[in-house]
């Protein structure tokens, strides 16, 4: 039997890696930006959050439609969407109109996690769900690895339009591949029989895949402590990476006074080894994990201790040297990275079937839009009153620390309806 679930791997790591690609792009570019149109920084923070407006009202959205028509289409049509707002953005000729299609970016980007989260729950075996978490959202931070650096060379040879046309058209191959060969692995044509058998005997841990009641619903999931656990932890590990996606390159170009280019590679390192740590984070997190301890929510242990390497944000403004400042931000972002993708793996551990899976993730990634969206706002005034980052890091890192309890304390139920919940017992719940 071979392993082909490989391109799954491939396209969910693409996917995540062109959303970020296209979302880094305004980071790296706000400067001339700002000079042009006349941007104040707190201006400019509405802006790095605009498109997470529309991303946070349409998550949920995406989800159901997932759960109801399938990841083929939805997820193709998010795609489009969002990469061409992102190409418009480079035709835009004032602040008003960048806003505009920043939302509308935001508003398809929604569209990709639910579908990752569904796609893994879909074509995983229970074993391997930490590793293809951690596959998806590694996309999240090679992206801008890969975007800093492309933005930040077509900015300064070409102009900041430029940028934004050229990584808002690299969707389009994705799209054509993504169109021409995924299907759900009950039709996929390019595993062998050996290989689906596998895939849907173990894709639930060995317990059959189906529902055996009514699939539970948006109100379902939120009576459960487990969720709000998880709604809880998201939100507090996205607020790291927001603050980081959004703010870094300006960080490092007025406080450490990097030029354009420089600032470029010194967001794309700790980007670029934080997605190999993260995925070896979660390759160990499968190795250490039995299916019946998925099944029991074993994964929170690893999502808390991916939060406390998050916090080491704390330190920044205590470090001079720019090197170790590179290493407690690969730190720093790998926490955040690995700790969102074990929030979505152990979601998955947590539900009962991959019916509810798109409707599920969507509901968890809003979770950690509501803090996301937060982050670049509250960042912005910061600055803008203290005329330092160094309160804004504080307040990830404290948040940090906060997800790390929660993430211990309220996630160790499974996601069923109440009567449900109370026929399997808590005795069966501790990990």
């Amino acid at each position: 039997m071979k392993n082909r679930r490989i391109f799954i791997y491939i396209f969910l790591f693409s996917l995540t890696s062109i959303n970020y690609i296209d979302r880094v792009a305004l980071s790296v570019a706000a400067q001339p930006i700002a000079h042009e149109f006349g941007i104040s920084p707190i201006q400019m923070g509405y802006l790095f959050s605009s498109f997470i407006w529309t991303y946070f009202a349409s998550l949920i959205i995406w989800g159901i439609a997932l759960d109801r028509w399938g990841t083929r289409w939805v997820n193709a049509i998010g795609m489009a969407v969002f990469s061409l707002a992102t190409v418009a953005t480079g035709f835009a000729w004032s602040y008003m109109s960048i806003l505009v299609t920043r939302l509308v970016m935001g508003a398809g980007e929604a569209s990709s996690y639910p579908a990752g989260g569904k796609v893994i729950r879909e074509w995983m075996p229970a074993r391997e769900r930490g590793i293809a978490a951690a596959v998806l959202n590694s996309g999240s931070y090679a992206g801008p690895a890969i975007g800093a650096i492309v933005v930040a060379f077509a900015v300064q040879l070409f102009g900041w339009r430029t940028g934004f046309i050229l990584v808002g058209s690299s969707g389009t191959i994705w799209l054509f591949c993504w169109l021409m060969w995924f299907r759900k692995p009950e039709l996929a044509t390019f595993i062998d029989e050996d290989e689906r058998a596998l895939i849907l005997r173990e894709r639930n841990g060995g317990l059959p895949d189906t529902p055996t009641g009514p699939t539970l619903s948006i109100p379902d999931m939120l009576k459960s402590t487990s969720v709000w656990g998880l709604l809880i932890t998201q939100a507090f590990c996205s607020y790291a990476q927001f603050l980081f996606l959004t703010w870094l390159p300006s960080y490092l170009q007025t406080e450490r006074h990097l030029n354009i280019v420089k600032s470029g590679y010194f967001t794309a390192l700790p980007y670029a080894l934080s997605v190999i740590l993260a995925i070896v984070i979660g390759r160990l997190s499968d190795r250490l994990l039995t299916a019946e301890a998925c099944n029991r929510g074993g994964q929170r242990n690893m999502v808390a201790a991916s939060m406390l390497l998050t916090a080491v944000v704390l330190t920044t403004p205590f470090v001079d040297d720019v090197w170790i400042m590179v290493a407690v931000f690969t730190l720093s972002l790998t926490g955040a990275q690995a700790g969102i993708a074990m929030n979505i793996a152990l979601l998955g551990d947590l539900l009962p079937s991959s019916a509810e899976a798109g409707r599920g993730t969507g509901l968890l990634i809003t979770g950690g839009a509501s803090f996301a969206m937060i982050a670049p706002i509250a960042t912005g005034y910061v600055v803008a009153i203290t005329h330092s980052y160094n309160n804004a890091f504080y307040i990830a890192g404290v948040l940090a620390l906060a997800g790390a309890f929660v993430a211990l304390t309220m996630t160790r139920q499974p996601i069923r309806r109440k009567d449900e919940v109370e026929e399997v017992g808590e005795a069966t719940l501790r990990a």
